[in-house]
C-alpha cells in the first residue's frame, strides 16, 4: 500500500496496479479497499487502478470530527497524486459519495463518474430509514453494542429481513463487520436519511453512468432518478445481478464506459445481460 496525504494531514492508503488511464475505486462501506479488489483485477488490463481505503478504514488514518469535506479532500488528494484528472467509480453507499464529491468542487478533476446502484429512499419506494438512525448509532457505540449497529444498518439501511441477519451474526466474517461498525456514523452523515439532493446533483454536468442489477425496485427507482437529475447520464441495467453486483459482469461495462469517447452522444437505456463468473 502507498499513501498520499490528505488535506487535513490524513494519511490515505491506496493500492495502484495496472497500467493506462487512471481510474479511482471508491468502495468501502463496513470495509476497506479489499471489497473492490477482485474487480480491479478485472480493470488492470486497461487503466492504472487506485482502490483505495476511505478515511477511518483499514490502513487509512482518522482526524475527528468526521465531515463529508474531508472524504472530498481524500479523492482530491488521490486525483492529484494521479495527475490531475482520473475516472472515478463508487459502488452502492460509496456512489452517494462519488456524486457528493462531484457536486462539491471535483467535477472538472473526474474525467467521467459511473456509480452503481447509489441507495437513495425516495417517498413512497420503501420504508424510510428511523429519523433518529445516527443518533441509534451514535447510542449504541458508546454501549459497545456494536453488532446492533450492523444490525441496525442492514436492517432498517439495507431492509434486510432481522430473521437473515440474525442468523448473519453467527458468521465468520461478523466480527469483521462489528470493527467497522464506528464508520456506520459517518455514513451517516454522508447519506444524510438517504434523500436524494436533486438540486446539488443537477450540477454534475460530467459523462455519468448510473448502473443498477434490476433486482431491487426501490434501488432501480432511484438508479432512474438519478439518471433523469443528472444533465449528462446514460442508465444501464446488469439484469439480474444482486446489489452485491459480480466484478466480472459489472467490469466490461466500465471499460466500455470509460474508453468511449463517443458515449454521450447515445442516451438511450442500455440493457446488459449478466455476466457469470466460473
Amino acid at each position: 500500500m502507498q499513501h498520499v496525504t490528505s488535506k487535513d494531514g490524513t494519511l490515505i492508503a491506496f493500492e495502484k496496479i495496472g497500467q493506462g488511464p487512471v481510474l479511482i475505486l471508491v468502495g468501502g462501506v463496513l470495509g476497506d479497499h479489499f471489497q473492490n479488489a477482485d474487480l480491479a483485477q478485472f480493470l488492470v488490463e486497461h487503466f492504472t487502478v487506485f482502490n483505495f481505503d476511505r478515511r477511518g478504514h483499514g490502513e487509512s488514518g482518522f482526524t475527528a470530527p468526521y465531515a463529508v469535506e474531508r472524504e472530498v479532500e481524500d479523492l482530491d488528494a488521490l486525483i492529484t497524486e494521479a495527475g490531475g484528472s482520473a475516472y472515478v467509480y463508487g459502488t452502492s453507499g460509496t456512489a452517494i459519495l462519488s456524486l457528493e464529491a462531484a457536486a462539491r468542487g471535483l467535477a472538472p478533476k473526474m474525467k467521467k463518474l459511473a456509480v452503481w446502484e447509489p441507495p437513495y429512499i425516495l417517498d413512497g419506494s420503501r420504508p424510510p430509514v428511523p429519523q433518529d438512525y445516527k443518533e441509534q448509532l451514535i447510542q449504541m457505540l458508546q454501549e459497545e453494542r456494536r453488532g446492533d449497529m450492523v444490525e441496525l444498518f442492514l436492517v432498517k439501511a439495507v431492509g434486510m429481513p432481522s430473521e437473515l441477519v440474525t442468523q448473519m451474526r453467527q458468521a465468520p466474517f461478523w466480527a469483521g463487520q462489528e470493527a467497522l461498525a464506528h464508520t456506520l456514523i459517518y455514513d451517516a452523515i454522508l447519506t444524510s436519511g438517504f434523500s436524494l439532493p436533486t438540486d446539488r446533483i443537477t450540477t454534475i454536468t460530467i459523462p455519468t453512468l448510473v448502473i443498477d442489477g434490476g433486482t431491487m425496485p426501490w434501488v432501480s427507482q432511484a438508479a432512474q432518478s438519478v439518471t433523469s437529475a443528472l444533465p449528462h447520464a446514460q442508465r444501464c441495467t446488469l439484469a439480474g445481478q444482486p446489489h452485491n453486483v459480480d466484478p466480472a459482469a459489472i467490469a466490461p461495462v466500465l471499460v466500455k464506459f470509460f474508453q468511449d469517447e463517443d458515449d454521450m452522444k447515445r442516451r438511450d437505456l442500455i440493457s446488459v445481460r449478466s455476466v457469470q463468473s466460473d
